[in-house]
Parts: C-alpha cells; sequence; structure tokens
C-alpha cells in the first residue's frame, strides 16, 4: 500500500514539473526522466535547482540603453553585434583601455599595484575567495589601504567561499572594510542553495577594473601540485566601462547580507609593501621577485612571455550581467546572437561545455554559413563529472564541421569567445545551463581588432598544447562508457 501511495506521490510531482515547464519541453523530459530515476528525490532536486522562490531585483538592462554606434571602421558583423546587444547591456557601448591577462601570476601582480595604488574606493566581489598563499597576501593588501583611508567593500559568495575564515573577516571589518556575502549558508539555506555569485570583478576608484575567470587561490598560479598548470584569462579595464562594472557591483551589494564582527582577533601588522613586476631568471623561469622572497621559490609558469602582453588597446566595450532575478537569459542570448551573426570565423575556449539546444544549432549553422567554427575544451575537467556529459554533445559537432580540441597540458579554465577576429567575450560565464539560468554573472563584449589578434596568437599557443578530437576517437568508446555519459547529461540541469 505504501508503494501505491509513493507511486501517486511522485506522480503528482511530476504533472506539477510538467505543467511548469510546458513551455520548454526539452527541460521537462529532463526533469520527469530524473524524477523516474529518483523518485520524490528528483522533485526535491528540481525544487532546488529550478527554485520557485524569486529573487526580485531591478533590471540592469533597459530597453532605452541608448549609445553611438560603432564606428564605420568595423565590419558590419560587429556593428550589427553591437546593436542587437544594447538593449541587454548595462549602459551601452562604453569607451576604454583593455589589459589581457592570461595567467594567474600575471593577473595576481597587476591587481596588487592596482589595489597598493588606490586613491579614494576598491570593491571586490569573488565567488572563490581562499585564504591560502595568494588570499592572506590580497587581504593583507586590502586592510592596509583600509587603514589608509581608502573606502573597501567586500563581497564573496556563500558558496564557493565557504571556507575563508571567519577571524580574516573579523580583521577586515576591524581594519574598517566593508564586508558582505551572497547567499550565506545559514538557516535556511536551502531557498536559495542553487543560486551562486559566479562573478570576480574588483573595481579601484571607479576608473579602473578587473573581470575574467580568475578568483583568488593558489591553484589559479599553476603551482598547485594536485592541480597543476593552470591556463586562463582575466582582463583589466581603464576608463568610463569600469563604471558599468561597479553598476553590477553596487546591484549586487544590495541583495548581499552584511557581515558583523563577531569576536574580537588580534590584529595582525597588513603588508603593502611594493612588489616588483614580473621578470625572467636567467633559467628561463618567470619570477616576482617581492612574492618569491616570501615563499623562498620561484614562480615556473611553464610558458614563455607573452609578447605585448603589458599592452593597453583602445577599445569598444559593452557590460552584460545575467541573474536568476530576470526571466532574460541576457548572457545565453548574447552567446547565441554573436554565434548566428558571425560570417568567418568563431573560436571558443570554455571549460564546461554543457549547452542547450540552441547553442548547439547555433554553432552547426555557423559551420554550415562558411564559418570556421574552433572549440577548445579541457581533456581534463574538474569537477570530473562534467567531461562525460560534455562529451555527449561533441559527436553531431564534429559531423557538422566544428573543430574540436582538447586542451592536454593541465586545466583550462579561460571563457572566451573571438568572432571575426574583430571582437571578443570574455567573462566568467561558461557554456552551461547553471552559468545561462542560476548564476550571477558577468562578460565584456570587447570591440577591438587588436584584443581580438591578441586572443587569436593565444588561442593559437593553447592549441599546441592540444590534441584535435576525432570522431574515430569517440567511436571507440565502449558501452559502459557511453551509458555513463548519457546518464550524466541527463543530470545536466545539476551541473
Amino acid at each position: 500500500m505504501w508503494i501505491f501511495w509513493l507511486y501517486i506521490l511522485n506522480a503528482i510531482f511530476m504533472l506539477i514539473i510538467a505543467i511548469r515547464e510546458v513551455r520548454r519541453p526539452a527541460k521537462a523530459l529532463n526533469w520527469l526522466a530524473i524524477g523516474l530515476i529518483l523518485p520524490i528525490i528528483g522533485f526535491g532536486l528540481y525544487l532546488m535547482i529550478e527554485n520557485p522562490v524569486s529573487i526580485r531585483r531591478e533590471r540592469l538592462t533597459s530597453p532605452h540603453n541608448e549609445s553611438d554606434p560603432l564606428p564605420d571602421s568595423f565590419s558590419r558583423t560587429s556593428s550589427i553585434i553591437a546593436q542587437s546587444l544594447r538593449q541587454l547591456t548595462v549602459h551601452g557601448l562604453r569607451m576604454g583601455r583593455v589589459q589581457m591577462l592570461t595567467n594567474g601570476i600575471e593577473t595576481y601582480d597587476k591587481l596588487i599595484e592596482s589595489l597598493q595604488n588606490a586613491q579614494s574606493t576598491i570593491d571586490v566581489e569573488y565567488y572563490i575567495y581562499r585564504y591560502d598563499q595568494i588570499g592572506k597576501r590580497i587581504t593583507d593588501v586590502l586592510i592596509g589601504r583600509a587603514e589608509s583611508g581608502v573606502h573597501i567593500r567586500f563581497v564573496r559568495d556563500g558558496w564557493g567561499s565557504r571556507q575563508f575564515p571567519r577571524n580574516q573577516i573579523n580583521r577586515m571589518i576591524d581594519a574598517g572594510i566593508e564586508c558582505r556575502t551572497i547567499f550565506p549558508l545559514r538557516f535556511p539555506w536551502i531557498p536559495t542553495l542553487t543560486y551562486r555569485d559566479h562573478c570576480k570583478i574588483v573595481v579601484i576608484d571607479g576608473k579602473e577594473a578587473f573581470t575574467g575567470g580568475i578568483n583568488v587561490g593558489y591553484e589559479y598560479t599553476g603551482l598547485k601540485p594536485d592541480i597543476g598548470f593552470w591556463r586562463d584569462t582575466h582582463m583589466r579595464i581603464i576608463g568610463e566601462a569600469a563604471r558599468d562594472l561597479r553598476t553590477i557591483f553596487d546591484a549586487h551589494w544590495n541583495i548581499a547580507s552584511q557581515e558583523r564582527m563577531k569576536t574580537k582577533t588580534p590584529q595582525k601588522p597588513a603588508q603593502d609593501k611594493r612588489y616588483k613586476s614580473q621578470h625572467i631568471t636567467p633559467s628561463g623561469r618567470v619570477a616576482l621577485s617581492g612574492w618569491s622572497e616570501e615563499w623562498g621559490a620561484e614562480f615556473v609558469t611553464g610558458v614563455d612571455p607573452i609578447p605585448g602582453s603589458e599592452a593597453l588597446h583602445n577599445a569598444y566595450i559593452q557590460t552584460l550581467e545575467s541573474n536568476p532575478g530576470i526571466p532574460t537569459q541576457v548572457i545565453r542570448q548574447a552567446y547565441f546572437i554573436c554565434l548566428t551573426q558571425a560570417t568567418h570565423t568563431i573560436d571558443i575556449i570554455t571549460p564546461y561545455f554543457v549547452p542547450e539546444a540552441d547553442i548547439i544549432m547555433a554553432l552547426k549553422t555557423a559551420v554550415a554559413r562558411g564559418v570556421r567554427v574552433r572549440l577548445l575544451v579541457p581533456r581534463r575537467v574538474i569537477p570530473q563529472i562534467v567531461g562525460p556529459a560534455s562529451r555527449t554533445y561533441y559527436g553531431e559537432l564534429l559531423e557538422a564541421g566544428v573543430h574540436i580540441y582538447m586542451y592536454e597540458k593541465g586545466v583550462v579554465h579561460a571563457k572566451v569567445m573571438i568572432i571575426d577576429e574583430e571582437m571578443a567575450g570574455i567573462g566568467s560565464a561558461n557554456y552551461d545551463m547553471r552559468s545561462f539560468r542560476l548564476n550571477y554573472e558577468v562578460i565584456e563584449m570587447v570591440y577591438s581588432a587588436d584584443v581580438a589578434r591578441e586572443l587569436t596568437e593565444q588561442f593559437e599557443r593553447d592549441l599546441m598544447d592540444s590534441a584535435p578530437l576525432l570522431i574515430e576517437e569517440l567511436k571507440q568508446r565502449s558501452y559502459p562508457q557511453r551509458v555513463i555519459e548519457q546518464a550524466t547529461r541527463l543530470f545536466s540541469p545539476l551541473l
């Protein structure tokens, strides 16, 4: 009898899912299958992932955004994309200077230099903010600048930065830093567990900003033994475009929970000394003198110095933010527009590739239009469960003519899209359902042939550390492997 009533209850739950997701049949079928495999539990997962608890917030995008069009020197493709994205941006098209940063050490070196030069304000927002060799140094710099009179706001994600010590929050507050957490893990935490602030934003004096894929953690240096080499992409923005990132930070700050001093902790002297820029040692290794003195070792990046990596390029920039509080999936729509408007080339780097049908169709139809499409993904995926789900998409893309490359040197965590070698999207968002629907994400659409050229050159270097994926390799998978991959794809809303 209890089995019968369990069946009835699960049937009711599945009916609720079918009714709520009637406009998205593929998604509904996904959840119905999960409900069949995991009775009752599947419905609980559905409530956690597709949370009916609404997060209300004013939209940062506006249909009334007005900005001048791109100059005539840009191609028709870039002009169409810029015009199409206008209503999805924070404040339309902005001018700025952009510096690309393609590894963690380079990023932290430049970030600390800019933090030390801050005069009035610093806004810091990270998904992952660890208290390791990197986090300790940056925390000390922030405390030092706060004690020098700089107004600092610090916000972290409650899940990604859950291990950041309480006593360090107390140190920061005691130094005058305002600290908040987005969706902290405290009762009742289940209604907001699925929503995460995946952004990486630092804004300095309202006129300089850092954003991209690099969090605060030792693994991003590529020196953590159990992780290995780490390839990522970050960017530094100077100019009016930095103000758009501050607008996003303000919006996230307003929904975050305030941290308060709980226990008094002894204050350690903050270290605010200036570190020299990286240089090449006689052995050919890349080193930072200040950091090396601290840890007693050179920083080995495993790559040759990148020509022109210190260059600041003039660019037109559009800032886009996506969050679960608005119905429009801003970044998914932006990616779709770029993929469908490209006329010559599309180069994509992403660590997580679990897209929905429209993105797959956009890639396939781009190839049909004669566009060369290259997709670079990691051979080694962290977390590992995402890898099998991603492989289920590769076959049809290869058959359609998409060139797929597996990065083998280590971990590739960059989130970059280059269109027609003239514009690029760089930010925190992956090609997966979580980034499109559930996370707070930010991307920068950069219109500059110089930036696109630098990113393309880095893409070509990454291909030298990669192997092309062939359809024969996919066909050689065993039957159990294919079953496991299909099963993990079934759970793609959870990844």
